[in-house]
């Protein structure tokens, strides 16, 4: 599962690398010594994700400690797109939470600062985390496959979402159109523009997938205007 999980790593964040090298061929040209520490930090947080994952999928063939199923017709048909937005939900709000606690002052030093090294981040920097932080996502899948139902053909769009959106909330610029950042979808959803604000500011938008807690918290920061050439890096 280490070897799964690392290679997924450096293939979506070698595409969107080699993406970005193509859309703004100068903007990773002087962050080289930053993203050789970005893939260290991410194969070391691959090899911690691979161990629960590994129990949970060695649990899933051989003891049935999980929920896993694979016959379409166990649960009702409209239970798939549900439990697909349960999952999301439920990562969703264990990383909120857990991202502020990582922002508190000891927290941060101990662990968070590795991730906000990444200044500006690149598509490098998705799995880049120190391992304490690296556990504490780690156990979120494992955990919820124990508890809640899941075609396994929806864990693992599950698991699509999650690498692609790791990824391009962190390459450095806005992969979304405009008119969805900026519309009702956007209102919801984090993309780039979101997420880099938080990299700017270090506060606010704590969220992963969905603005939900970030405005009932009042964390929000908002979009504003996201042009990676000349946004401001900003200490904590």
């Amino acid at each position: 599962m280490t070897l799964i999980i690392g290679g997924r790593y450096l293939l979506s964040s070698g595409f969107f690398a080699w993406l970005t090298n193509r859309v703004r061929p100068r903007q990773y040209d002087s962050l080289q010594p930053q993203i050789s520490k970005e893939i260290r930090w991410s194969l070391a947080s691959a090899a911690i994700y691979g161990i629960p994952a590994g129990i949970m999928a060695w649990g899933w063939q051989n003891a049935g400690w999980t929920k896993i199923y694979t016959d379409i017709n166990m649960y009702p048909f409209w239970y798939m797109p549900i439990s697909l937005l349960v999952y999301l939900a439920l990562h969703d709000t264990w990383f909120y939470w857990t991202h502020r606690l990582f922002h508190r002052p000891a927290w941060f030093q101990i662990a968070h600062a590795v991730h906000h090294e990444s200044r500006p981040p690149t598509a490098w920097a998705a799995m880049s985390f120190h391992p304490v932080e690296a556990i504490s996502g780690a156990v979120v899948i494992p955990a919820l496959v124990i508890a809640i139902p899941i075609h396994v053909g929806v864990l693992a769009i599950v698991l699509l979402i999650m690498t692609v959106m790791g990824v391009t909330n962190h390459m450095g610029w806005e992969l979304f159109p405009r008119w969805m950042v900026q519309g009702k979808l956007g209102q919801g959803l984090i993309t780039a523009t979101h997420h880099e604000k938080h990299h700017e500011l270090y506060r606010g938008n704590y969220g992963l997938y969905f603005r939900f807690w970030d405005k009932v918290c009042g964390t929000d920061i908002g979009l504003g205007s996201f042009d990676s050439s000349s946004r401001e890096q900003r200490g904590k």
